[in-house]
């Protein structure tokens, strides 16, 4: 991206650069060096490749970073690392997000190893923001490649990229022979599509998408990490239970008609909780390991004046890649001091060979300790299904509630059917053993219920 297509992103007036004596040496006496950079600050109007400063977006502050391709490349050199370093610095101090912008080949050449090393000195920046709960956000532009692919812009919390962007380590000159630069594992929407990257924006929604995202996760508005009432003042639309009925088997009141309701597909789903109880929401994409489960969402959510974090179940089995996508949101939850939001609805984790490959009991373990870890205050709600070690890797011990049309189960009846070798046909009678309906788990001290009314909107407390 240039600077000018950059500018539309910031709001007018509002653009303050600092950092504009830091200037480019000759480190290795690369012959012609001094004269190339001579005709990019010719050419561009530029002094070096990026420029850092503060700026809004949509109203919110911020401090930029924004490299420009048509400066040798927008390569990053000595100067260009020591700017970088003066914007991390200013946002630390001031309790700014950090918004990159970046168009990129990667290292300059000419600079040899110390260009190299910039992306040490860009880890050490990283590092100092991460422990002051400083957001970063980078915005990937064609092309965002090699060394500043690899630090500045893959070590952001949120990733956001230009459609068909060359999104790639390794640039097509640098390609082993034989192999095709030009396949979607080298852009912006194969990034995306395993989960390296959160969100493809064009630039017309580029600056609204980055505002939307700048109030939620800036230190100035994301709020206090105070719990917002989470579900009372907010209703959630629900079709009503039977009360109080006595347990027949399969009968109203039974377990089993338990485990039916809360299969049933006219009862409320993740998509209608979120909707309702948050004004405006950002999802993040992927565990960043190549993983995506398109069965559940995380992300974050405006409720009033106070950001929160989410975890949503969406009815389906979850991957591994899920979970871990799960414990990458509470630690970026933990970082900003946002209290967490999970919402259960999985029959139970997926199973099979492919999950077993991809460490479906190691994803689950490193979840379970990641909510025993956390600080910020973690509320859980079972909407719909919950089995087994599926379900209970997102609950908060202490903090769980069950909606009227939910259960939560050691696993599902008709797997407990199998496992103790009884027919279909007692798959009634075993569900109302395994004792899973929420007064039940009220009972066992394991949740909480909500009260359901007999209205359209039912208000949750």
């Amino acid at each position: 991206m240039t600077e000018t297509g950059a500018d539309r992103v910031f709001d007018p007036g509002s653009i303050f650069r600092f950092g504009e004596e830091i200037l480019s040496g000759d480190p290795i006496g690369w012959p012609g060096y001094r004269e190339q950079i001579a005709r990019a600050r010719a050419a561009t109007g530029l002094s070096q490749a990026v420029s850092v400063g503060t700026a809004r977006v949509g109203g919110t502050q911020c401090v930029f970073v924004l490299f420009d391709f048509a400066f040798a490349g927008g390569s990053l050199g000595q100067a260009e690392g020591r700017r970088i370093s003066l914007a991390f610095e200013h946002a630390v101090r001031n309790r700014l997000p950090v918004l990159s912008i970046v168009a990129s080949g990667g290292a300059r050449m000419q600079e040899g190893t110390a260009a190299l090393t910039q992306m040490q000195r860009i880890a050490a920046c990283v590092a100092d923001a991460r422990s002051a709960g400083i957001p970063q956000i980078a915005v990937a532009s064609d092309p965002t490649t090699g060394g500043v692919w690899a630090s500045l812009v893959s070590a952001a919390d949120v990733i956001v990229a230009m459609p068909g962007a060359a999104v790639s380590f390794a640039g097509r000159r640098t390609l082993v022979e034989g192999a095709n630069g030009a396949g979607e594992e080298f852009h912006s929407e194969g990034k995306w599509e395993h989960g390296f990257v959160d969100l493809i924006s064009e630039e017309p929604a580029l600056a609204s998408d980055l505002a939307r995202l700048l109030i939620l996760l800036s230190p100035q508005t994301r709020g206090n990490g105070v719990v917002p009432a989470l579900l009372p003042n907010r209703p959630v639309v629900t079709d009503g239970v039977t009360d109080g009925a006595a347990r027949t088997r399969g009968g109203p009141g039974s377990g089993w008609d338990q485990v039916r309701r809360a299969r049933a597909p006219g009862r409320p789903h993740a998509h209608r909780y979120l909707a309702e109880y948050f004004d405006s929401i950002f999802e993040i994409r992927g565990d960043r390991s190549g993983g995506v489960d398109e069965g559940i969402r995380c992300g974050f959510g405006r409720r009033g004046q106070r950001t929160v974090a989410f975890v949503a179940q969406t009815g389906v089995p979850t991957t591994p890649a899920g979970f871990r996508t799960a414990a990458r949101l509470l630690a970026l939850a933990e970082r900003f001091g946002l209290a967490v939001l999970t919402l259960v609805d999985t029959p139970g984790a997926m199973a099979g060979a492919a999950a077993e490959a991809e460490g479906v009991g190691t994803a689950i373990a490193e979840l379970l300790v990641a909510v025993a870890q956390a600080t910020v205050p973690i509320t859980s709600v079972v909407i719909g299904e919950g089995g087994s070690g599926g379900a209970v890797a997102l609950l908060a011990p202490g903090r769980t509630w069950m909606a009227p049309d939910s259960f939560l189960a050691v696993t599902a009846p008709e797997l407990a059917a199998a496992i103790l070798k009884r027919s279909p046909q007692d798959v009634p009678e075993i569900s109302d053993l395994l004792r899973l309906a929420p007064e039940d788990q009220q009972n066992l001290g394991v949740a909480r219920t909500l009260p359901a009314r007999r209205t359209r909107r039912t208000e949750a407390s």
